[in-house]
């Protein structure tokens, strides 16, 4: 018996989706700096190594359910390009934001921080705001060109791409505005002062959308390899056929 994937299922893969990311972010960055006896270049390098690996992990987990977007830049340009449903954007968005914050709070807890603190983590000037503009533009790009041919090394593609981001660009490449605004209310190592975060997220959106024109140009075919993004969703999932409603069977369109 076959049921669809409904939009609150993929909503719920997209929250919990980015709170582990969150989780991972800033848990990572509290273990680093009390490991790492002040010495920054060691607490990033403990932060970037597990985000990334948490990437690959969390693609594979959640993308054959949403997608696996986790980060509205993602999913506002695969919208433009027909791989989400216009109407199911402010849903994702939403979950992403609210699995973020919520990443965010479970990380305080585990290191027995405030629930939510605002953040006084300086990350301004417009070196970091380009940053952030490489930053994303970078990301869209290796997942349009990986998606197109080869979709099922996306997963290993966005994590070795942020891996490497978290060194090459100033602002350590937060490339998600979700992850941007959750990072404000965060008063740990990779935590962005609230003033700063609305020149991030312009840059992150700019990107992505230069990201998406270029690759239009690149490959007309784009819109093709949308629904892959970041890597294929599966539209149905397969039930015992015992799972039936009194009236008939599940068909999966009850929730949206």
């Amino acid at each position: 018996m076959v049921e669809y994937v409904t939009l609150t299922r993929k909503a719920a893969a997209e929250a919990t989706g980015t709170a582990f990311l969150l989780a991972t972010v800033i848990g990572s960055g509290i273990m680093g700096e009390r490991l790492s006896s002040g010495n920054v270049a060691i607490a990033l390098l403990a932060n970037t190594l597990a985000t990334g690996a948490a990437l690959v992990a969390l693609i594979l987990t959640f993308g054959p359910i949403s997608g696996a977007h986790f980060n509205p830049a993602v999913t506002l340009a695969d919208a433009s390009q027909g791989g989400v449903r216009w109407r199911e954007v402010p849903v994702y968005i939403a979950a992403q934001v609210s699995g973020a914050f919520l990443g965010v709070a479970v990380a305080h807890l585990m290191f027995s921080e405030p629930l939510l603190s605002v953040s006084n983590q300086p990350r301004r000037g417009a070196a970091q705001m380009f940053s952030e503009f490489v930053a994303t533009f970078g990301l869209l790009s290796v997942i349009w060109g990986v998606t197109r041919r080869r979709s099922d090394a996306a997963p290993f593609a966005v994590g070795a791409y942020i891996t490497a981001a978290y060194w090459f660009t100033a602002s350590t490449s937060f490339a998600n505005p979700a992850v941007t605004l959750a990072r404000a209310f965060s008063n740990t190592f990779a935590g962005i002062r609230p003033a700063d975060a609305p020149g991030f997220i312009l840059a992150q959106l700019i990107g992505a959308t230069t990201a998406t024109l270029l690759f239009r140009r690149l490959a007309p075919a784009l819109p093709k390899s949308a629904r892959a993004v970041i890597i294929p969703r599966d539209e149905t999932v397969f039930l015992n056929p015992n799972e039936v409603k009194a009236d008939g069977p599940l068909t999966g369109r009850e929730d949206f």
